[in-house]
């Protein structure tokens, strides 16, 4: 595709390996990082999958904090910090980006979400000129919704579209249900010109048509169809035959 032509924000993501100070130290030691060279993302939806511990969030957070990103979440603007427990991975990436400039923002991570809201609360709670943050998030604060509810209230609100959106498990907090309004509510962004960067265990989620899946095996990420995954296979064979499984698994 010509540069010019490019519809996206990221293009790709690549490891500067000759500047890593050793493949022996955390993060560099993570099967996943060791033979990691670069990344390219879809213009549209990129998904990351991979078990528990194969370093798709890893990746992820190093992704996010190198565009701007606050490492625990939020958009460019948010700079606190309740942890210092993320990689210093980002200091060797490099992100090539199009000639397209995002008008929006934000990194989602399931997990220190509580955060994003409390920062948010005591931002509201000082002297401002303009309206409080939380009319962006649904009018109320985060933390006066159920988990799942402020999950979807950010993408519903907060998500304006023409813009980067890195979210790292969406569906921890959401029903079945919610989840198939979220893959609604993604496929409404990219209309908008928005690109997303998901790493996920849903498969629901996982089967939005317009996207690149990435799935870490053995430490290393191979491109997958939806069907090829474990995601779809397994969850597909637990439902056609949960019966059997179910008895299998209780034995």
């Amino acid at each position: 595709m010509n540069f010019l032509e490019n519809t996206h924000y990221l293009l790709s993501a690549k490891l500067l390996r000759e500047k890593v100070p050793s493949f022996e130290e955390y993060p560099f030691n993570l099967e996943v990082v060791r033979n990691f060279e670069s990344l390219e993302f879809h213009p549209k939806v990129t998904f990351i999958i991979g078990e528990n511990g194969s370093g798709k969030s890893t990746l992820l957070e190093a992704i996010a904090t190198t565009w701007g990103f606050n490492p625990e979440g939020g958009t460019k603007n948010f700079n606190f910090a309740t942890r210092s427990s993320h990689s210093n991975l980002h200091e060797y990436f490099r992100l090539a980006k199009s000639f397209r400039k995002a008008k929006d923002g934000f990194f989602l991570r399931s997990e220190s979400f509580y955060n994003v809201a409390s920062n948010i609360d005591q931002l509201d709670e000082e002297p401002a000129f303009g309206p409080p943050i939380k009319n962006s998030y649904g009018r109320k604060s985060l933390h006066q919704q159920s988990h799942g509810e402020s999950f979807f209230s950010l993408m519903t609100h907060r998500f304006d579209g023409k813009g980067l959106y890195i979210l790292d498990e969406p569906e921890a907090a959401l029903s079945p249900t919610r989840q198939m309004a979220m893959l609604s509510r993604i496929h409404q962004l990219v209309e908008q010109d928005s690109q997303f960067i998901i790493a996920t265990h849903s498969p629901i989620i996982l089967a939005y048509p317009q996207a690149r899946i990435y799935e870490i095996k053995n430490g290393i990420l191979h491109t997958r169809e939806y069907t090829q995954t474990e995601h779809y296979s397994i969850t597909k064979s637990f439902l056609n035959h949960y019966q059997e499984m179910t008895n299998q698994l209780l034995k």
